[in-house]
């Protein structure tokens, strides 16, 4: 979702408020956000990933919307695998698009329309994940074939900043290795199973601390979050923050190679599964913010003095 130069210029008299999965404009006038680029990687680097949040007036628009998805297609799981993931693909039926993307009308791939055909769209038609190839990896790589991905916008965005974009990577193998040993033999699965994953690329200086967390809490007064209703572990010591870092590496690399941290900066997380709304198909979420000329610029001649 990149920022529209205009945008003091749309108004609820010029942009109509419609229903299903919200237009740019619409989620500038009528769901302005509610956090800043700041408080969304305080709010990821905290420990408790359930302090992300969707404005609440979107959200109502969303559950009326799913009633209608899951009287269609049975599930929002089926949905996403009957019509809206596309494997292999660019998102071509994202109504917020991405700044990543070309400059290709929407919903044409070298000519050809990029749309699910009659099959697919029809909700009847049961589909699962399609088989893995032989050589698919047994978990998220950073190499992995582009086969196994569907990179969308997320079309129900959290509250993010206009210059903010949220991003899913959503994968036909596991985003953890399925070999984790228990959590009650293991204190870093049992972090990973409480907490989730979350890292950060492109940053001019380190993320937020989490002590600072409380300086951030009054914009989520309307959730009535507070400091002990938190749920999160304990910090890390150095080694569970090292062995907690390498499930992150291939991800990181990942990301680094789509969002190159020359030109963005990006907070990344998995949701646990006590967060997870799609239990079924793994994903990552990606916050991204591309830098300005200004932020470019000065990192160079930083790195030039190095």
């Amino acid at each position: 979702m990149t920022v529209d130069v205009k945008a003091g210029k749309l108004t609820p008299q010029t942009v109509p408020l419609g229903v299903g999965p919200p237009t740019r404009e619409e989620m500038l006038v009528y769901y302005p956000a509610k956090f800043t680029w700041k408080q969304l990687k305080t709010f990821v680097n905290s420990g408790d990933l359930g302090l992300l949040k969707r404005d609440k007036t979107l959200q109502k628009r969303y559950d009326e919307w799913a009633k209608g998805i899951k009287a269609k297609y049975g599930s929002i799981g089926n949905y996403l695998l009957n019509y809206r993931l596309q494997w292999g693909q660019e998102d071509s039926i994202a109504v917020l698009r991405s700044s990543l993307e070309d400059a290709s009308p929407r919903g044409t791939a070298n000519g050809k329309p990029s749309t699910p055909d009659e099959e697919q769209l029809d909700p009847k038609v049961p589909r699962k994940l399609p088989p893995l190839p032989a050589d698919a990896p047994p978990y998220f790589k950073a190499d992995m074939s582009p086969e196994l991905l569907s990179i969308t916008m997320n079309d129900w965005p959290y509250s993010v900043p206009p210059e903010v974009e949220h991003s899913l990577i959503w994968s036909r193998v596991p985003i953890l290795p399925p070999d984790l040993p228990p959590a009650s033999e293991s204190k870093i699965s049992a972090r990973l199973l409480q907490d989730g994953l979350w890292g950060f690329t492109g940053l001019e200086s380190p993320p937020p601390s989490p002590s600072t967390l409380p300086e951030s809490l009054p914009a989520l007064s309307e959730w009535g979050i507070t400091m002990d209703k938190l749920i999160r572990s304990p910090p890390p010591t150095e080694e569970e923050a090292r062995e907690l870092r390498k499930y992150s590496e291939e991800i990181e690399t990942f990301i680094k190679r789509r969002w190159n941290e020359r030109e963005w900066e990006t907070a990344w997380f998995v949701n646990p599964p006590r967060l997870q709304s799609v239990p079924e198909l793994t994903h990552i979420h990606v916050f991204a913010r591309r830098k300005t000329p200004e932020e470019i610029a000065r990192a160079e001649i930083n790195s030039s003095r190095q």
